[in-house]
Formats: structure tokens, sequence, C-alpha cells
């Protein structure tokens, strides 16, 4: 499972820039403007800019995830690029690979989720992708939290009664006893 960085704001930016930038077909002679005036219009310089800022963002967003998942990272940041009208590309888009395979027992899964979850809410603006992630690392969570207590249920009889977990002692050290303590001191005494 990936934690995305394509969070709703860059999504909109990404579309909007693929509107203002047209086809992306070039001018008849197949040069980009910037080859016939050798400076950008206001426009394109407006729009670099723009995808200056975004690319920034989106670099920051996956960072936040790389930092926060540590040794649970699967892959590092890989990005969605678009060519601006300078001729560069820039990141408009990315996700950072995070394993969310459960540990091998509960405390282990519950760690594991919580890292997750961490990794997933860690940028300061986390996209849907990366709230759907923490969900599921809650989820997880909970599952875990749930076998974990009925672990401990399962072992709680002896627990919950001193008296019965005494009682097992003496049976398991002296053998079962059909009759009451008082006999087996006798028989022993």
């Amino acid at each position: 499972m990936n934690v995305s960085g394509l969070s709703p704001s860059s999504s909109a930016y990404t579309s909007t820039l693929n509107r203002s930038m047209g086809s992306g077909a070039a001018p008849a002679d197949g040069k980009p403007e910037k080859a016939k005036s050798g400076e950008l219009s206001p426009e394109d310089a407006a729009q670099v800019a723009k995808l200056k800022q975004i690319d920034r963002q989106v670099r920051q967003h996956e960072q936040a995830h790389m930092a926060a998942a540590g040794g649970m990272a699967t892959s590092g940041a890989s990005f969605t690029y678009t060519k601006g009208p300078d001729g560069v590309n820039y990141a408009v888009g990315g996700e950072v690979g995070i394993s969310t395979s459960p540990g091998r027992t509960p405390e282990e899964t519950i760690q594991r989720a919580r890292t997750i979850r961490a990794a997933a809410l860690a940028p300061a603006d986390p996209s849907g992708q990366d709230r759907a992630v923490a969900a599921q690392a809650a989820k997880m969570e909970m599952e875990a939290r749930m076998e974990l207590a009925q672990q401990s249920q399962d072992k709680a009889p002896e627990a919950e009664d001193p008296s019965a977990r005494r009682q097992s002692q003496i049976d398991s050290f002296y053998g079962a006893s059909s009759g009451s303590a008082g006999q087996a001191v006798s028989t022993y005494a």
C-alpha cells in the first residue's frame, strides 16, 4: 500500500496547470517560445513560479512521510512530473511506499499500526489517500488490541481466582485429589 503525496491542493493545481498549458503543442516551427525570445512571457513566468511552489510542497509532503515512516518505508519517494514552459520537469504529485504487514505478535502489530498512522498523517496537509491509510492503520491497531484482549481473557480465570490457581498448583505437585485438602494431609502425614 502506498501513502500518496497527492494532496487535494496539488491535484487542483495540476488540473489548473494542464488547462492553462493547453494541449502542450509547440508553435508551428516546433521550438518552445523561450528559444525564440530568450526569456519567458509574463504568463509563463507566473506558471513557472506556481510550478516551483507546487514542486516544493510535494517534496516536503513526501519527505514528511519518509521521516515518520522510518524503517517501515518500502521505497523512497516517487514523483509525478509535469514539464514547465521553461523546459524543466516539476513534481506535481508523489507517493511513498509503506509496509502495512502485521507484526508477529499483537503488541508488535499495535506498534506497527501506530507508525503507519503517524507516517500517513505526518504532512501538514494529509491527502484523502493519506487519511484512508491512517484509517486502515487504526483498524489494524483495533483488531490487534481485540486479539490481545482475547488472549488476556483466555488466561484470566486462573488470575482472577487466587485460590483456584493455588489449588491448581497443589494438584499439579501432589496429583489431583478426589477429596479435600484435609484428606491429602492425612494421607501423606
